[in-house]
């Protein structure tokens, strides 16, 4: 037993705490689409096999960066407040990863501001790869840390925000751009 619990500690996916400096500054190359909404990851992203999105570790220091850096303050534990909803299908600026990366270090219109100057490309990154699991319609396999607060919903890798609406996102609201 001893020696199967050795090898699956092991086998387990390393820990990344700090990206080497020369992948850090190729994070920051993406391309965004002239309107600043949608965007191609840089290739190195794709290659590192989308630590960002799949790795416990990553999910857990998005999820402290999410409490640290106040976005519970405006988004609420993801169904929205001051700031948009994660849970209803309306994507401001898309959903996707670089989309969301670009919303946290750029900041957005109408209130969101921008994080580029306090947080590292790493740490804009993984906090990008939480919100993502506050929205997602499918349950990722991977799971930030356990936290003892009172949720008013359950954790993002056990119910995909779909569960959370009976119907969906309801009628068309110009405000947001097209329906999903």
């Amino acid at each position: 037993m001893l020696v199967i619990g050795a090898a699956i500690g092991w086998a387990r996916h390393p820990r990344q705490y700090r990206a080497d400096p020369p992948l850090t500054s190729s994070l920051d190359q993406f391309r965004l689409m002239p309107d600043r909404i949608g965007g191609t990851p840089p290739d190195v992203y794709f290659a590192l096999g989308k630590p960002y999105e799949t790795t416990a570790y990553d999910l857990s220091q998005g999820k402290r960066l999410y409490s640290w850096f106040g976005c519970p303050t405006c988004h609420g534990d993801g169904r929205g407040g001051t700031g948009p909803s994660f849970l209803d299908g309306w994507w401001f600026y898309g959903s996707e990863m670089v989309s969301v990366v670009a919303s946290i270090r750029d900041g957005r219109p109408h209130g969101m501001p921008a994080f580029a100057n306090r947080m590292t490309s790493d740490q804009i990154w993984q906090l990008a790869g939480y919100v993502r699991t506050i929205g997602a319609y499918s349950a990722p396999y991977t799971a930030p840390s356990r936290n003892d607060d009172k949720h008013t919903r359950p954790a993002e890798n056990r119910a995909p925000a779909a569960t959370l609406f009976e119907e969906g996102p309801v009628g068309v609201r110009s405000d947001r751009g097209v329906r999903p």
